[in-house]
């Protein structure tokens, strides 16, 4: 969906500060929309990869692409190292006119252990899809394929995986991926999309489209449980060892809400490790100066499982397993945005949130 000149306005009027001066999120946006429009399955990520070294070079980044990982580095690139997974949710042909969840198919759950977010949504996620458009395209290459619809979606206990029938896409070959069709919606408030993790990709580039000179990795197969392993591949491959990594991503909430209650999400910790607390705080007090309003997930799950029978999980982050994986050797902290939907083609987030993050990272160029 196109951006209209009255909801740009609005944004812009809305989100200026008195100490910066307006805000044109224009620039942004389109970066966003553009995004949105380029499909990246989990497990077929290539041709988003072209995309995002094209954008990056074009505003003078130094771009290397590595298994799993394309890293973009700016004049200064060890003062801080950004970090947003590019893989979204999507379907993989599996035999004749047989669709399965791509994140988690055979091939990939020696990776998954049950405490992610993402398992444990998956049956409560299984019917969202019904009437959803997909869109098929040839995998590295990239090219449309054709589009289809989703009539219906399930659990398959012997599978332990989402199984969808769609319409329209009959005559696809195994091992070819399906994207939801996706396109952004942007309203004077909130901004709608298959938001993770295309929106803090969006951002990345944005910032180096401002000037940023620090270094960006662009990870694959997040969603499926590696991406960490990329990233600690390209440290170990430089021997590089860092307490400044800052891993962006969206965090889920029930309602609208509960995601506006703050702008922004920290952590100091996840199922599988402690954050660096030096980063952690830097940020607060960044947030701080700036005014904008801010929680602790993991100290928000913990607080809401004192009130309820049923345990969340603090989930599994690609830091906090980069942290375990290296005894704290590579560590940092992350930055989300809250939104509702999560893990659908209309996940949301509150343009407050989207441009407090923006400000937020502005501060490191």
């Amino acid at each position: 969906m196109s951006i209209s000149p009255e909801a740009v306005s609005t944004i812009d009027n809305e989100f200026s500060d008195k100490r910066r001066g307006p805000r044109d999120l224009r620039p942004f946006l389109d970066v966003l929309q553009n995004l949105v429009r380029e499909p990246s399955v989990v497990g077929q990520e290539d041709s988003f990869f072209r995309v995002l070294s094209r954008e990056l070079e074009e505003v003078g980044a130094r771009v290397r692409y590595y298994q799993g990982v394309l890293v973009a580095e700016g004049s200064r690139p060890r003062e801080v190292v950004l970090s947003a997974h590019i893989d979204r949710h999507g379907l993989l042909c599996t035999g004749p006119n047989e669709f399965q969840y791509a994140a988690f198919i055979a091939s990939n759950q020696s990776e998954l252990t049950g405490d992610s977010v993402s398992e444990q949504m998956m049956s409560t996620i299984g019917d969202r899809f019904a009437g959803q458009r997909v869109q098929a395209h040839l995998p590295y290459a990239g090219t449309y394929l054709g589009q289809g619809r989703i009539n219906r979606s399930f659990v398959c206990p012997a599978r332990k995986n989402l199984i969808f029938e769609l319409d329209g896409l009959e005559f696809l070959q195994p091992g070819t991926p399906v994207a939801f069709l996706d396109r952004l919606n942007v309203t004077d408030e909130t901004i709608s999309a298959q938001l993770d993790n295309v929106l803090s990709c969006a951002i990345l580039i944005h910032l180096f489209r401002c000037g940023f000179q620090g270094t960006a990795l662009f990870t694959a197969q997040e969603e499926a449980g590696r991406s960490w392993r990329y990233a600690l591949a390209w440290f170990q491959r430089h021997n590089l060892t860092t307490e400044r990594l800052m891993v962006l991503d969206t965090s889920p909430f029930p309602n609208r809400q509960a995601a506006e209650a703050q702008q922004l999400v920290l952590r100091r910790k996840d199922s599988s490790a402690v954050f660096a607390a030096a980063i952690t705080g830097e940020l607060e007090g960044r947030c701080d100066d700036l005014g904008i309003s801010y929680i602790h997930k993991d100290a928000w799950v913990e607080a809401l499982n004192a009130t309820r029978e049923k345990q969340g999980t603090l989930g599994r982050t690609e830091l906090g397993r980069l942290v375990a994986a290296t005894d704290g050797a590579i560590s940092g902290t992350t930055l989300q945005i809250p939104t509702t939907g999560y893990h659908t083609a209309s996940e949301t987030a509150s343009l407050a949130s989207v441009t407090a993050a923006i400000d937020l990272l502005s501060t490191f160029i």
